[in-house]
């Protein structure tokens, strides 16, 4: 809160919302009058709001665990205090706290509204010594990266098998008997080199350096394994210095790290080509088992064996093929060839003259004959024999035509015969005529005096009519 011009009070954004009645003042001036838990509460909220989450080390005192499961402490150092709360359920990075520890705590700074305290809410707390190697451990990690040694472009593969394997380790530590073991027992074959170097203290950073110098230098391995057995973050913190990833980086022989247990994670792990959990891992990762060699070894002698038989078959095939080639390309062979060809080609050349004389004598006989057809000769020979035939045709023909014809009229004269009136007239009949001419049927149609004509069977008969009944 800020008094300006005039007596009036300028209020932080964070108060505005307490903002009280104005009091009457027994002097008679208007000023903002607080009760002692709205100042606490402006108090805790400008704390809270204009402070940010920080890390606070000190010496635990006054420690109290009560049964709520939450712990009340002060954290103290040579000139002040300061009253802390951890709640339940705020991470105590796996450490039991007790009094007089030196420790780590990340919070924000508030007030204990009902007593007025002014006090740290801690939501992390850890020993201070491994806090601050954590904290130096992400610094450097940032750093490495911005520099590109964590890239996965520059990680380089490991030798399917390699001629030597060199370790990087403490010659007395059970690692190196690990690593050893192992790779004794999955490919004998194979040389290792141990490159002899303190792990932990002061001077372990520098021995790994020159380790890694020498083995470049001696160029007698083609896979490094750099490794130690668990320990803590102080315990480990060799293979997190900045000079020992940059040997790891600046190493042209490829590195396998293989520092702590399976949960343990170095910078070593980070900047090598191959991070492996242990350092048995790391050896099981540097050579094959020799056991899958030899079978594979074994798949490819059969695989080759059967290669070569095909191969010895396919040779044979192919130079039996080329001998017989060879035979068909000898003079005497081809000189046998022609021989027997120079006999076909006579013989189709005398079948061919003979076809074609045949064929050219049938040509001539086709063309006689059509000659001899339109001789003019044979042409009248052909007109006279057809004149002959067709007189012979013609009196066959009227000779069948006169006899139809006579058959037929001899049975339409009998037909003729059968309904013709002469035939009445012979059975004693006659036909009267009138002058016209006319058959009379009805004495009507004669009057007395009338001449009549009576056809008889053999001749005619006048006669004059007279009377009629």
């Amino acid at each position: 809160m800020v008094r300006g011009q005039a007596g009036r009070v300028n209020w932080p954004a964070a108060a505005l919302p307490l903002k009280k009645a104005i009091l009457t003042m027994p002097t008679g001036s208007n000023e903002q009058v607080y009760t002692v838990s709205e100042l606490n509460r402006l108090a805790r909220q400008l704390l809270e709001q204009d402070l940010p989450r920080m890390w606070v080390s000190g010496e635990i005192s006054n420690l109290a665990r009560p049964a709520s499961g939450h712990l009340y402490f002060s954290l103290k150092d040579e000139r002040a205090q300061i009253r802390c709360a951890l709640f339940r359920g705020a991470n105590r990075s796996n450490f039991k706290p007790e009094n007089g520890m030196q420790v780590l705590a990340r919070g924000r700074v508030s007030l204990y509204e009902p007593r007025g305290d002014y006090q740290l809410i801690v939501d992390h707390l850890e020993a201070a010594g491994e806090g601050l190697l954590r904290r130096r451990l992400e610094e450097l990690k940032q750093k490495l990266a911005a520099a590109g040694l964590f890239e996965p472009g520059r990680k380089r593969p490991l030798p399917t098998l390699p001629r030597a394997i060199g370790v990087i380790t403490s010659p007395s530590g059970a690692a190196v008997r690990d690593i050893v073991h192992i790779l004794r027992r999955r490919f004998p074959a194979i040389p290792v080199i141990i490159y002899p170097v303190q792990v932990q203290g002061e001077q372990a950073k520098f021995d790994i350096v020159k380790a890694f110098g020498t083995a470049a230098r001696r160029a007698e391995c083609e896979v490094l394994i750099l490794a130690r057995g668990g320990g803590s973050l102080e315990d480990l913190w060799a293979f997190n210095e900045e000079i020992v990833a940059q040997a790891i980086a600046d190493c042209p022989i490829p590195v396998v790290s293989g520092v702590g247990h399976e949960i343990d994670f170095t910078i070593a792990d980070l900047v090598a080509d191959v991070r492996a959990p242990t350092p048995s891992g790391a050896a099981e990762l540097v050579v094959p088992d020799s056991r899958d060699w030899l079978r594979h070894l074994q798949a490819l002698e059969r695989r080759t064996s059967l290669a070569t038989t095909r191969t010895l078959a396919s040779t044979l095939t192919q130079q039996q093929q080329l001998a017989a080639r060879l035979a068909r390309c000898h003079p005497g062979y081809q000189l046998r060839q022609n021989a027997q060809r120079l006999d076909e080609l006579r013989h189709q050349l005398s079948a061919a003259l003979g076809n074609r004389l045949a064929l050219d004598a049938l040509r001539i006989d086709n063309a006689l004959h059509r000659l001899q057809r339109v001789s003019p000769v044979m042409q009248l020979r052909l007109s006279a024999e057809r004149v002959a035939g067709a007189r012979q045709r013609l009196a066959a023909a009227i000779r069948v035509s006169v006899s139809g014809a006579g058959s037929q009229l001899a049975v339409l004269s009998g037909r003729l015969q059968t309904v013709s009136p002469l035939s009445t007239l012979e059975r004693g009949y006659a036909l009267v005529l009138d002058a016209s001419g006319s058959v009379v049927r009805r004495t009507a149609q004669l009057k007395p005096g009338d001449t009549i004509t009576a056809r008889l069977a053999d001749g005619v008969i006048g006669a004059t009519v007279n009377r009629t009944n």
